[in-house]
Parts: C-alpha cells; structure tokens; sequence
C-alpha cells in the first residue's frame, strides 16, 4: 500500500486528541521532568558541609576554645552538641545526631603553652563513607594549618615539630566500606520498588478488568477491602526483606551488629507505608499507565532524596525538608542504624512513630479517595 501523507497527518491529529483528553497523564509528561531536574539538581551532590558534631572539652583554656573556633571557622563543621561525658558522645552519635565527635583531653592547653605535642580525639560515624571521609580530611587540614602557625610563631630557643597529634576513631563501619553502606540502602529501596508498583496497580485494574463493581454489591467495608488488598504483599514483602537480609549477609558479608528481629519489626512497619503510597496512586488513576506514571514520579525522588544514593547533609535545606516525607528516608536510617550501629528501639522510636503515623494517614486517605469513586 503507498504511504499516503493524510492517512498519516489524521492518525496524528487523533492521537494529540487522545491527549488532550487525558489531562491527568499530560501534567504528569510536563511535570515530571521539571521538578525531578529542579530537586535532583540540588541533591544530586557529594560536597558535605555544615557537618552536626559533639564536643566532649576537658579543657578550660583558651587554646581549646581557639580550636573549636578554627574548626566552625572552616564551615564544614557545627558545634551542636556539647558533652560531659564520652557516653553522651556515643549516644549523641548512636542516635544520629551527630556525625563527628571531637574530645579534648585536660591536658591541651598546658601541652601547647609548653611546647608539647596536645593530643586531639576525632571520633567519625563511618556508616557514611563520604561524609567520613569529608570529617576526616577537613578535621586534618584544620589541625595542619594550625600546626604551621604554631611552628612558625614559637620561639627560636624551643623545637616544637608536631604540637598536634590528631588520633581518630572511625565508628561502625572501620574499614569505610562502600557495601556496607550501600547494601542496606539498597534493601529499603528495593522494597519499596517492588511493593509500590505492585500495589499501585491493584484497584485501577479492577477497575479495568470490570471486576470493581463485584467488590463494590459485596457487603465488605472500604477499610476493609484496602487492608485485604494490602495484607498480600505486606506477607511478599516480608519475604523479600528476608531474603534480601540473607544474600547481604552472606553473599556481600555485610555484619549486622543488631537486632534482626527488630529489623525485621521496622521493616513490616515500612511495609504499610510503602504499600498506602500504593494504594493511594491506584485509586486516583484512571488507567495503569497512570498509575505506572505516578509511581515512576514517587520512587525517582525516593531514591535520591532520601540519603540512599547522596548524604542528606549535602542538601539544601529546602530539599532535606522535602525529603522528610517520604518513609523511605526514616527506613534507610533504621536499616543503616540496626546494620550497622546495632541501635536499639529507643535509639529509633522517633523514626517507628513517624512510619506509623504514615502508614495510618496513607492507608486511611487512600480510602477515602476509594470511597468517593465509587458513590
């Protein structure tokens, strides 16, 4: 048959028309691509600063205070957090608030006056390599640049050839392993990968199949039908996260330090989250392209915003509170805090409230929204 040019022109003037219907699928086509360039723009980014640290100071002379100064002055790190004790230090840094301790020995400033060596404790939260390795890097120069001025303004009569020594410690993950930090990431990831695009398709293809309207005459409750549709992948789920924690631990030979139970605990938590997200995509789209569209939209920002792939504390400010609404954010911080830190529930009771505060407001507006489409 010969191609003929006005066939062709008709079947496109059509296919806009198809587009044009479907309002819903074209601001998600002109959306999309400008919010996630905006967002990953700025949290698409390894240069950490502003890095939350404990203070733990034996000292009361001014030489310490200079060194503290030296090391705010140099903007990649914050005091936040003063010390009276190496435990508050640990828990400071068990519980996430802090990713860097200094810890000045009583010693510091008399060692200095009088020409010795002062000794300097850098203690680093190692789950994060890059951020480790910004502590660890930035503390050194600091520390180096202060060496130079004390050895060039000392006297003649006294040899001083190193008044630092700058002894750290690099907490949970020693070696900086890269899979370490990776692996249970990854695990948060890949659930909430598998679960939101399974559930996400659940209602509106139904809805396809014609098979809503048999739900819609049973005398089952939304509630519910909404948990009974989330009931089997929060079990699928379950299994996943198993055998994810299996192949991690003897395939990648990543330690857990902590409860599995509990990991295991937080992780069905997660799982309600995950799936109302789901849930919620599947009774407002009209089509399962819709719906693979907007879950496309959910997990790209999941997976960059949420400190998986660049550390949190690299972002804007702006972006650090966007990211604070998605689960996944609270979840990778429990993985990497049971994995690796072998936290505790009260190191994490803050982000399980959080999950569950989630996972109820999710579940319960996904359906009402189910309601109103069917009345």
């Amino acid at each position: 048959m010969k191609f003929n040019i006005k066939r062709t022109i008709a079947v496109i003037k059509k296919e806009f028309y198809q587009i044009k219907r479907d309002k819903r699928t074209i601001a998600i086509i002109l959306l999309m691509p400008i919010m996630e360039l905006l967002l990953f723009g700025y949290a698409a980014s390894t240069s950490v600063d502003h890095i939350s640290t404990v203070v733990y100071n034996n000292d009361i002379g001014t030489e310490s205070r200079e060194l503290l100064d030296n090391l705010t002055n140099s903007q990649y790190f914050n005091m936040n957090y003063m010390a009276n004790s190496m435990g508050d230090v640990q828990k400071y840094i068990d519980d996430g608030y802090a990713k860097a301790g200094v810890v000045i020995p009583p010693e510091y400033s008399k060692n200095i006056k009088s020409g010795k060596t002062a000794q300097i404790q850098l203690i680093v939260d190692g789950s994060d390599p890059t951020t480790a390795q910004t502590i660890l890097s930035s503390a050194g120069s600091v520390v180096q640049s202060m060496s130079v001025k004390i050895i060039e303004s000392s006297s003649p009569n006294i040899t001083i050839s190193q008044p630092f020594d700058l002894r750290s410690r690099v907490w949970y993950n020693a070696d900086m392993s890269s899979i370490n930090f990776n692996v249970p990431g990854l695990i948060g990831v890949i659930l909430q990968t598998v679960t939101l695009m399974l559930t996400s398709f659940s209602i509106v293809r139904e809805r396809e199949k014609g098979t809503m309207e048999q739900l819609i005459v049973t005398p089952i409750s939304k509630m519910e039908l909404m948990v009974g549709k989330i009931i089997p992948y929060v079990i699928i789920g379950f299994i996943d996260i198993i055998l994810a924690l299996i192949l991690s631990i003897f395939w990648f030979k990543v330690p857990v330090a902590g409860s599995i139970a509990l990991l295991l605990f937080f992780s069905v938590i997660f799982l309600f989250s995950a799936l109302g997200i789901g849930l919620l995509i599947s009774t407002i789209s009209k089509s399962q392209l819709q719906a693979m569209q907007l879950s496309m939209f959910m997990i790209m920002p999941n997976i960059l915003l949420s400190g998986y792939m660049f550390p949190r504390e690299a972002m804007p400010k702006i972006i650090q509170v966007i990211s604070n609404v998605f689960p996944l954010t609270y979840f990778i911080k429990v993985l990497r805090g049971i994995i690796l830190k072998g936290n505790g529930f009260s190191s994490l009771k803050n982000e399980f409230i959080i999950l569950v505060v989630f996972g109820v407001t999710v579940l319960s507006i996904a359906t009402l929204k189910f309601k109103k489409k069917i009345d």
